[in-house]
C-alpha cells in the first residue's frame, strides 16, 4: 500500500464551499446529497473508512451526472458515527445509540432548512439493518420536524429487506443493479446487470469482490493489495449469510479474517463499472422524484 495520496473525505463537499456559495445554491434551488457511514472492519486488506469512502466516491459521480442534466446538487460531509452489529465483536468497529444518530440527524436536517435548502437524499454506505432502519428513523423525524423533502435512495431488496414499504414517500427507489437472487439475499450493489438471471455463485457481502473493486477505483492507496490477491474466497450461501447477520461473535466466528466474498476477485475495471452504474441509477431516481415535485 502507498501513502502518496491523501484521501480527503470533504473533498467536493460544502466543507470546501465558502458561505457565500452555500447561500447563493440554496436560494438557487439546490438539492442536498447525504451519505451515512461507519468505521468498521473491512478485512486484512481494506481500511476501516471503507463505508465512508466508498459513498462519497458515488456521490461525486452522481453530483456530476446531475449538473450534466441540470440538476444542481450539493454533497454534505460524511456521518461515520453508525452503527455496527455485525461487526461489533471485531476491533476499530464503533457504534452510537440510535437515538443519538437520529437526533443528531434530526438537528442537521433543522440546520439545512434553516440554510433555505429544501431537499435532502440520504445515501447508506453500510448494509448493517440496524444502521439503516435508523437512517429511516432520521429521515422520518427530520421531515416531521422541518416539513423538507427528505428521502431514503435505496434499492428495492434493502428496502424490503428492511421492511419499508416501496411506495413509502421518504424513500426513492431505484434499480438495483445486481442479479435477481444475488440482490434479494444481500444489500451491497454488484456489477452484475439486474436482468440477470444467474448472478454469483456465493454471496459477497463485505469487503469482498465488490467493495474491493471499487477501493481499487476510488482509493487504491488505502487497498492492501499484496495481501488482498492471496486471500480465498469465503463460498458461503443463504444460510452462512444469516448467521454472520447475527452479528457480533456470530459473524467473528463465521468470517475471522473480517471479510465474506472474495476480494481476489476484484478488479479496477469492475470497480469502474459499478461506480458510474451505481451513480446512473442514483441520479436516474433523484432526477424523476425533482421533476415530480416540480409538476
Amino acid at each position: 500500500m502507498s501513502q502518496e495520496r491523501v484521501v480527503n473525505v470533504f473533498s467536493d463537499t460544502i466543507a470546501e464551499m465558502t458561505w457565500f456559495e452555500v447561500d447563493q445554491a440554496a436560494k438557487d434551488g439546490a438539492i442536498l446529497l447525504w451519505s451515512f457511514g461507519v468505521i468498521e472492519q473491512h478485512g486484512p486488506h481494506l481500511p476501516c473508512g471503507t463505508d465512508v469512502y466508498i459513498p462519497q466516491a458515488r456521490l461525486r459521480e452522481t453530483k456530476k451526472i446531475l449538473a450534466e442534466r441540470g440538476i444542481q446538487a450539493l454533497i454534505v460531509p460524511p456521518y461515520y458515527w453508525g452503527i455496527n452489529v455485525v461487526s461489533g465483536a471485531f476491533p476499530a468497529s464503533y457504534k452510537v445509540r440510535p437515538e443519538i444518530m437520529v437526533e443528531l440527524m434530526s438537528d442537521l436536517f433543522d440546520s439545512f432548512k434553516g440554510d433555505g435548502f429544501g431537499r435532502v437524499f440520504c445515501f447508506s454506505g453500510h448494509g448493517d439493518r440496524l444502521h439503516n432502519l435508523t437512517i429511516f428513523e432520521g429521515i422520518k423525524k427530520g421531515v416531521e420536524r422541518t416539513g423538507m423533502d427528505i428521502s431514503f435512495v435505496s434499492d428495492t431488496a434493502l428496502l424490503l429487506r428492511l421492511g419499508i414499504p416501496l411506495n413509502d414517500p421518504k424513500v426513492t427507489v431505484h434499480k438495483a443493479g445486481s442479479g435477481k437472487l444475488f440482490g434479494a439475499l444481500t444489500s451491497s450493489p454488484s456489477a452484475f446487470d439486474e436482468d440477470d438471471d444467474a448472478p454469483p455463485k456465493f454471496i459477497d457481502v463485505h469487503a469482498g469482490q465488490w467493495e474491493t473493486s471499487m477501493m481499487l477505483c476510488s482509493c487504491p492507496d488505502l487497498v492492501h493489495d499484496e495481501v488482498r490477491r492471496g486471500l480465498l474466497s469465503t463460498d458461503f450461501g443463504p444460510e452462512d449469510l444469516d448467521e454472520w447477520r447475527k452479528g457480533f461473535e456470530h459473524a467473528r466466528a463465521k468470517t475471522p479474517q473480517g471479510y465474506l466474498g472474495d476480494p481476489a476477485a476484484a478488479s479496477l475495471e469492475e470497480g469502474r463499472r459499478s461506480l458510474r452504474l451505481s451513480a446512473e441509477r442514483a441520479a436516474d431516481a433523484i432526477e424523476e422524484r425533482v421533476k415530480q415535485r416540480a409538476r
